[in-house]
């Protein structure tokens, strides 16, 4: 009887949590129907807007976008969008979102692998659908992302997800788009928040011995895989197959670099390999410009709400720094910080107007750059017939943190719940204490 009590109470407790802790934000289905935009001012994504305009997309692809009044309408739902803005969906490039849920309890933190080279190692399978922290990213408009394994040398592959599905198969946008180095400094402590690294005293390494020897290993590892993929031996080899996309243009080599010496290196090394190289972080790729244009190496910005590398750098540097690539013929995007920080990103890319920047650059920052670079521009990015349906209605300007307002999202059509947990609390409390 009491052991009988017991599993009773058990399964009780089970029910309850189960009624009571179940998530109620769905993801969405399948568009069933047509859909006109109207009266919109439409940010196409390329420089170029449309004042005025429409926007009819139907199983998941845009069929028609023009000024003025939609030319057929029949049997379409209709979205009066007067006096508000549509845009492409925002991409997030090289984020953790969706890999890490809490920062401070271990088992929600899947974005590192144990070991230095760890090209095979994927991030697709470790994608999150059910994080708490998605929905309040895609609610500021940001509807794909590229969640991005960290740690050591090569932290692995990433891919392209779309930030709404039932599971990471649903979610999958494009597999396997990347590999991720971090290229080793010379230096230590750069920058105002410490000095050089110390000369290595007798007997041991100094900085710029130990990152030679670092470089010679990625070298070594590099020419094994490129001879690997040429022989196509029948024994497979997990590292140097998952390399292997690297040598055939399948895959881009995604190399985090903030000083000029280190982005000289890196790319050199690309060329040597015969890899796309993308730089990531690039603080002062505006040094190098003519090598970064030369070799058509573009550059991910790691946010712009940020401060100055070095003592002597000018203190509006990172709000400059889009500008000054844009200026030089440099293709860049940007991204943010970390994940639940993405929802940042329409800011972060605001914060560079004023700063050299116009407002549809900085909006193409974050949708057509980020698609070329990731390689998706052929399918989003922009807001072009034939495109994916990836779009979201604001009521205000979708840069500025006062007047962002996302009332509707699509991703390939689908209409997207912008629920939150932070809205569902704000809700809950505004009852508590009355508050309209």
């Amino acid at each position: 009887m009491k052991k009988k009590f017991i599993l009773g109470f058990g399964g009780l407790m089970l029910t309850t949590v189960l009624a009571f802790g179940q998530a109620t934000i769905m993801p969405a289905k399948p568009q069933a129907g047509p859909i006109v935009i109207t009266g919109a001012t439409i940010h196409v994504g390329n420089g170029k807007v449309i004042n005025n305009g429409y926007i009819a997309f139907d199983k998941g692809k845009i069929t028609a976008i023009g000024e003025g009044s939609a030319p057929n309408t029949a049997g379409a739902t209709i979205v009066n969008a007067s006096g508000k803005q549509v845009y492409p969906g925002f991409i997030c490039p090289v984020t953790s979102l969706g890999l890490v849920e809490f920062e401070s309890i271990r088992a929600t933190d899947d974005e590192t692998e144990t070991g230095e080279m760890n090209p095979h190692v994927r991030s697709l399978i470790a994608f999150n659908t059910d994080s708490k922290v998605i929905p309040t990213v895609r609610s500021n408009g940001v509807l794909l992302a590229q969640p991005t394994p960290q740690g050591g040398v090569i932290s692995g592959q990433s891919s392209i997800m779309m930030l709404d599905g039932w599971n990471w198969e649903d979610a999958a946008y494009k597999t396997d788009i990347a590999v991720h180095l971090t290229w080793p400094v010379t230096r230590v402590g750069r920058g105002r928040r410490g000095g050089f690294g110390a000369p290595g005293a007798a007997g041991q390494e100094s900085p710029a011995e130990r990152a030679q020897k670092a470089i010679d290993g990625i070298t070594s590892l590099f020419s094994e895989a490129k001879a690997y993929a040429q022989a196509k031996p029948s024994v497979t080899n997990a590292r140097l197959a998952a390399m292997s996309g690297l040598f055939n243009g399948t895959k881009k080599l995604f190399v985090i670099a903030d000083g000029a010496k280190e982005i000289i290196q890196a790319v050199n090394f690309g060329k040597q390999m015969g890899v796309q190289v993308v730089i990531v972080g690039g603080k002062e790729s505006y040094l190098v410009t003519d090598v970064l244009k030369d070799n058509s190496v573009p550059v991910i910005i790691r946010e712009t709400q940020a401060l100055p590398d070095k003592d002597e750098d000018d203190v509006y540097l990172p709000y400059k720094l889009p500008h000054l690539l844009q200026e030089a013929g440099v293709l860049y995007g940007l991204t943010g910080t970390g994940f639940w920080r993405q929802r940042n990103l329409p800011f972060e890319a605001g914060q560079a107007v004023g700063y050299g920047l116009s407002k549809e650059q900085a909006v193409s920052m974050i949708t057509l750059n980020n698609a070329k670079i990731l390689g998706i521009d052929k399918t989003t990015g922009t807001l072009e017939t034939g495109k994916d349906a990836n779009l979201f209605i604001s009521a205000g300007d979708a840069l500025d943190m006062v007047t962002l307002d996302v009332e509707n999202a699509y991703i390939q059509g689908k209409s997207i719940s912008l629920d939150n947990l932070h809205k569902q609390l704000y809700k809950r409390y505004s009852e508590k204490y009355g508050v309209k």
